[in-house]
């Protein structure tokens, strides 16, 4: 089990032991909901999977599909990085602001700021034509084999695979007591996807640069636990559907590529509920 998988299932543990505890001490009363009007903010950290895709290339000199290829994320090694105001944002996290429409509902905005690197020197199948690249891979392909290795393609979204997407979020009480309470947190969203592209295709110089590229779509189901004071902290189960007509791929503006996947985190948030509280 890597490392974040360990971190999820000993807050999940935490979780249930804090709120069994404070029933244990007969703090146990069902209280009623002040959520409406109310604002949160949460931060934490998220890994990420994908689906197989097909990779489609177009340009000046070539027009071919790479099919089912395989992609991974990349975790940052745990250190000081996670939490200096000046790295932070560079492992992979999450960031969200909400605001709760009515005792149960709310609406928030946020960045899944997740990294997709397309495995090197696997083999894959590809179709289609490159001519006038002045590489060795100037060819007509029908269902050929291709080895991704850097001379031909390095094709990664690093910083990152960004999602920026609204969520409408219905909260759920589970149980509550004078000290705590545990939700179930359910949820769909929308959004863009502004992916910072860092590609390296049939011989160009490196591309590494900020673009719209397309939209996602997901679904979330948590687990919160809520001090009396407003502080959470959160476990989420997030998937989703990610399509990208329009990445670029080097410096010249006819280079672009298109893909679309399915992803799935897993994701520890830590956060904070605050605002007004109807009397």
């Amino acid at each position: 089990m890597c490392f974040f998988n360990k971190v999820i299932s000993i807050l999940i543990t935490l979780i249930l032991f804090l709120f069994q505890s404070a029933y244990s001490q007969e703090l146990y009363t069902l209280i009623p909901k002040k959520n409406k009007g109310q604002f949160y903010f949460y931060w934490g950290w998220n890994q990420s999977e994908y689906t197989r895709s097909d990779i489609s290339f177009r340009g000046a000199n070539y027009a071919f599909t790479l099919e089912n290829v395989k992609a991974t994320d990349r975790q940052t090694k745990l250190s000081s990085i996670y939490f200096k105001p000046g790295t932070a944002t560079i492992p992979q996290y999450n960031v969200r602001i909400g605001y709760f429409l009515t005792e149960d509902l709310s609406i928030s905005i946020g960045n899944d700021h997740m990294k997709y690197v397309v495995t090197q020197n696997q083999k894959v199948e590809i179709n289609g034509e490159i001519h006038g690249s002045g590489t060795v891979h100037d060819a007509d392909y029908d269902h050929d084999e291709v080895t991704l290795t850097e001379d031909f393609l390095k094709f990664e979204h690093t910083d990152g695979l960004n999602y920026e997407n609204i969520e409408l979020r219905y909260h759920y009480d589970w149980l509550n007591s004078k000290r705590f309470s545990l939700n179930i947190i359910e949820g769909v969203g929308a959004g863009i996807m502004l992916p910072k592209t860092n590609s390296k295709l049939l011989g160009n110089e490196r591309n590494d640069e900020f673009r719209v590229a397309g939209y996602g779509l997901n679904a979330i189901l948590a687990i919160n636990l809520k001090h009396k004071s407003g502080f959470f902290i959160q476990s989420e189960a997030k998937g989703g559907y990610v399509n990208m007509p329009d990445i670029r791929t080097t410096k010249f503006a006819a280079d672009k590529a298109e893909q679309d996947f399915f992803f799935f985190q897993y994701n520890v948030v830590f956060g904070f509920q605050f605002g007004r509280i109807r009397q």
